[in-house]
């Protein structure tokens, strides 16, 4: 499983319009948004790099003016994270990797209020992105057509949702372009004022259902933490691995 989750991880990198290849590392980077969690490397299976790769792999994110920053699966290739350390790179964190199949979903009974819908509109693309923008502690206010992230999600064929709570755009959350199969859960969020509803828990079992019912035969994601692990395994999501989030600190 760790290798499957790692292709879909690495597939979608090579997908993107500025990716770059550095050795044994494919580097994922956004030129409109320079967050670490959206510019990040992925090394090979297997990988074992020379710290004269490993240099190369600091040099193409100092050139992009990013942080050095990697997002893997270890037991994909062991011997990087000890390389990794030993050119000054730090632990940031060991995430587990969280995977749900189409038996397993268990959707939470329907709350009343709540709607889904796939946007379409700009007004709502923008109002899903600023959910997220503040969710996830973005610094400031989000900027006009940030809601074009989203929309190329499903225009290269991923899945976005926006939840409506009473009429008011309350949450939403994405997955992924399918990859053999196989998407992430990502991007999910709920407005400060409409959280303890149950609206967080609903929304990610719909987008997993809409994956499902689509064909994918399995849809993983990365929790933040033990709490939001404990809601995911509420719906069916079960531990399938680990990642390694290490960067270059300064």
């Amino acid at each position: 499983m760790d290798f499957d989750v790692q292709h879909h991880a690495r597939t979608l990198a090579l997908r993107a319009p500025a990716h770059v290849r550095v050795g044994p590392f494919v580097c994922r980077f956004n030129l409109s948004w320079a967050s670490p969690f959206a510019n990040y490397a992925i090394p090979d299976d297997h990988a074992e790099p020379t710290q004269d790769e490993i240099r190369a792999l600091i040099a193409a994110f100092r050139q992009h003016d990013r942080k050095p920053r990697l997002e893997y699966l270890p037991a994909c290739a062991p011997a990087v994270e000890k390389a990794l350390l030993i050119a000054g790179f730090e632990i940031e964190d060991r995430p587990p990797v969280l995977a749900c199949r189409p038996q397993n979903l268990a959707v939470p009974e329907p709350l009343p209020g709540l709607e889904f819908r796939e946007p379409r509109s700009d007004d709502d693309l923008d109002a899903l992105a600023a959910i997220q923008h503040y969710a996830f502690g973005e610094p400031g206010d989000p900027e006009p057509g940030s809601g074009a992230g989203a929309r190329r999600v499903y225009e290269n064929g991923g899945i976005v949702v926006l939840a409506r709570y009473r009429g008011e755009p309350a949450g939403g959350g994405t997955c992924s372009a399918p990859v053999d199969g196989m998407t992430e859960l990502g991007g999910v969020a709920v407005a400060a004022r409409f959280r303890r509803r149950g609206i967080g828990a609903a929304l990610s079992a719909h987008v997993t259902a809409l994956a499902h019912a689509r064909g994918y035969r399995l849809v993983w994601l990365e929790p933040a933490d033990e709490t939001v692990e404990r809601i995911y395994a509420g719906i069916g999501y079960r531990r399938v691995g680990e990642k390694l989030n290490i960067s270059l600190p300064g």
